[in-house]
């Protein structure tokens, strides 16, 4: 496990690399002037050189992604370009916010897609299994700005029972569950429908294995042929999707903070993007690529909790 673990964290290091060649590359050749957005439209020649050349935007593109890198490897993200703040210490104030709001979507993924896709497993082609098809696939379908609008206007507008937008506190008081409730369900329900369709299927699958037979016929209750012996063979494939999800959450979270005005990286993002603030979408694109990484690293170890066979290997 030690070994496995040192390849993985040895693979950061050019899996990051890539993103942040990436990334750089789209923010050079995308259209704007950070200097433009900064002084407005009606700023002298003069001023934009002049602020260009002390941000080092003057520099061309390898000069400037080098010393950015140089940068990084000292742990040094760079200044804001709008806010002249350290990138590390904006992304800092606004990382427990997204880290929040994704666990509370994860916890309402794992709590409802399982016992949703084994109830559908258990009882297929009845009008349980196709209400819950329906629910699901009417989920997935829908786009996640429109849920979160209509969300809105029914239970804070009309009825008043959770705020539009902000952040209450932290995850565990009782005010801060309050405001992270509607984004959080939103961001969450729809990788209950993804999830709870893969459980159903893995479950039927696993449910005419000859080993969950032999479990029935030695006595044993069907709560424990189905959650103990058919279920965690059907999590493997799961747990995959699952890992799978976590760029999708990370990217609807995006659009759930814009919208509920959640101070979150999400909505940092989006601002940096619309004021040109290269440095700073750097930065969070790369923490972005950082946590997609750490998660899936998780999902992989899950899966020697699961099968221990994987594990031996």
């Amino acid at each position: 496990m030690g070994n496995y673990l040192l390849r993985r964290f040895i693979l950061l290091i050019p899996v990051l690399l890539i993103v942040s060649i990436l990334i750089s590359s789209l923010i050079y050749f995308s259209p704007g002037d950070p200097v433009r957005v900064m002084l407005g439209l009606r700023a002298n020649e003069e001023a934009v050189a002049k602020i260009r050349a002390e941000l080092g935007l003057d520099k061309p593109y390898y000069i400037r992604y080098w010393k950015w890198l140089k940068n990084v490897l000292q742990g040094n993200l760079g200044r804001s370009l709008q806010r002249n703040e350290p990138v590390l210490q904006l992304i800092a104030e606004r990382l427990p916010a997204t880290i929040e709001m994704t666990f509370f979507a994860l916890m309402v993924a794992v709590l409802l897609a399982i016992p949703a896709g084994v109830i559908s497993a258990t009882r297929a082609n009845t009008w349980v299994d196709n209400l819950l098809s329906f629910l699901s696939l009417f989920w997935i379908s829908m786009p996640g700005f429109w849920i979160a609008m209509i969300a809105i206007m029914l239970f804070s507008l009309k009825m008043g029972l959770l705020p539009i937008s902000g952040r209450g506190g932290p995850l565990w008081t009782a005010e801060g569950l309050r405001y992270l409730a509607l984004p959080g369900l939103i961001l969450g329900i729809r990788q209950v429908a993804i999830i709870s369709r893969l459980v159903r299927a893995g479950m039927l699958e696993t449910l005419s294995e000859d080993y969950v037979r032999t479990a029935r016929s030695k006595g044993l209750s069907e709560r424990i042929v189905i959650y103990k012996h058919a279920l965690r063979n059907a999590m493997i494939p799961t747990v995959t999707i699952f890992g799978l999800q976590i760029p999708e959450l990370l990217s609807l979270s995006v659009i759930i903070e814009t919208v509920f005005a959640w101070p979150g990286m999400g909505r940092m993002l989006v601002d940096a993007v619309l004021k040109r603030d290269y440095t700073l979408v750097q930065g969070i694109v790369l923490v972005y690529a950082l946590i997609v990484i750490l998660m899936n690293l998780i999902v992989d170890l899950l899966y020697s909790y699961i099968d221990p066979r994987i594990k031996n290997e």
